[in-house]
Order: C-alpha cells, then sequence, then structure tokens
C-alpha cells in the first residue's frame, strides 16, 4: 500500500477550493523521507512490494503533478544500467518526484553521471546514493570480453568498457557461469560506488551525515534486489 496519508488529496481538493495556488499545494506534500537510514528503509519496502506482487504503483492527482512544478523533492538518486528490463520507479515502487535517477549502461560513473550525482546531493539534498547491477548485465559482460573483440567495439562504447574493467580485475574463478557474472556486476557496483564515493562533494556529503552510499543488485527472475550497506559489502 502507498505510504502517502490517506487525507492528502481530501487536504489537496480543500486547497484548490480555498484558491491555494500551486506553492500553497506543493508545500502540502508530507515528508516521507528525512534521513539515510529511512530513506533505505523505504527502497527496501517498495522492493518488498514490488516482488511479492503487492506494488501501490503511487500516481498523482491531476493537481499534484501540476503543485509538482514548483520543485522536486526526491530522497535518493540512484545510478542504474539503461537495461530495458531495469525500471528503477517501478523496481522500488516509488512514485513522481521521489528517485532522482542516472542511468548509463553498466551504471558506470563517467563526468555527466558523476555531474547529476553532485547536483543532486549539493541542490536536492537527496538522503541516500544508491549504485544498482542487474542480473545479465551486458555491459559487463562486455567487459569480460577478450582485447581484440573490444577493439572492434565503436570509441565511445570502448570506452564505457573501460570504465568496468579494473573492477573485473582479480575476479575468483568460478565455473558456475551465472554465478561469475553475478560476482562480475557486484565487483563492477562496488568499484563505481567507490568511485563516487572519492570524490569530494559525494565524500563530504557522507563525512556530514547528509546521505549514505550504497549498492545494489536487482535479480530481474525474482523482482528482488539484494542491498550492499555494510562496509564490507561495499569494499572493492
Amino acid at each position: 500500500m502507498s505510504d502517502t496519508p490517506p487525507d492528502y488529496e481530501t487536504r489537496i481538493l480543500d486547497a484548490i477550493r480555498r484558491g491555494a495556488s500551486m506553492v500553497d499545494i506543493a508545500g502540502l506534500k508530507p515528508a516521507r523521507v528525512n534521513s539515510p537510514g529511512e530513506a533505505i528503509r523505504a527502497l527496501k519496502d517498495g522492493n518488498a512490494r514490488f516482488f511479492s506482487n503487492q506494488a501501490s504503483r503511487p500516481e498523482l492527482g491531476a493537481n499534484e503533478r501540476r503543485a509538482q512544478i514548483m520543485g522536486q523533492t526526491p530522497f535518493a538518486v540512484v545510478l542504474a544500467c539503461s537495461d530495458s528490463r531495469v525500471p528503477v520507479e517501478l523496481v522500488f515502487d516509488q512514485g513522481f518526484g521521489d528517485l532522482f535517477v542516472v542511468r548509463v549502461a553498466g551504471n558506470v560513473v563517467g563526468e555527466a553521471g558523476l555531474g547529476t550525482v553532485e547536483y543532486a546531493v549539493r541542490h536536492l539534498n537527496v538522503n541516500l546514493v544508491m549504485v544498482m547491477g542487474h542480473e545479465g548485465c551486458g555491459a559487463v559482460q562486455a567487459a569480460m570480453m577478450p582485447e581484440e573483440e573490444i577493439a572492434q567495439e565503436p570509441d565511445a562504447l570502448q570506452q564505457l568498457i573501460r570504465r568496468i574493467q579494473p573492477s573485473l580485475e582479480g575476479l575468483p574463478v568460478i565455473r558456475d557461469r551465472k554465478a561469475r557474472m553475478r560476482e562480475a556486476v557486484l565487483n563492477n557496483v562496488r568499484h563505481q560506488a567507490a568511485a563516487l564515493r572519492a570524490q569530494p562533494v559525494v565524500r563530504d556529503a557522507e563525512a556530514s551525515g547528509q546521505i549514505r552510499v550504497i549498492g545494489g543488485f536487482y535479480e530481474i527472475g525474482s523482482g528482488a534486489v539484494d542491498f550492499l550497506t555494510d562496509e564490507d559489502d561495499l569494499r572493492p
């Protein structure tokens, strides 16, 4: 079920009848998340609803959507893969304005992606930064190809693959291909999370307690997300 108080829509309608402005209506939205811990809980609860087929699919009425013109207040920024099978807001059962999502193949930290995360941390005051990989990631799989095959890819794609390759160094020998792929994706998540945590804006926000940086692994088959929240889980 939705986390939005049941009287929210009623208060919106009452405000409209009184001739409230969009600024006034925007101010009626309740603050659901106020800390990194609450942000993690909101994502875990939302994903639990999603994979148990109890998603609330939170949507907004027309007036609430119009009120969002006044600004946005997402509680988390999620750096995820562009894979079409990984719809981030659906996976976490979140609605309009809840998540600030950055999507790029292999969920790699490039210049544009980093700038987007920094914007969310500095100007949107998010409480959480999450790097989420997923089952069967094609970009990670490409980074595991022989060098002669990688050299045949377009230049920009090669640069993206190069950002993933360091996370695959020292990958343990695992005979099971699916298990090996999972470990490769998790290593890439840890590597990209570490790259974010090394950046001054993210590092300072984490040190101050404004945010936490975590990782995640989305299983396409089940719909469940495994959360990497402890330092041991995040260590590359």
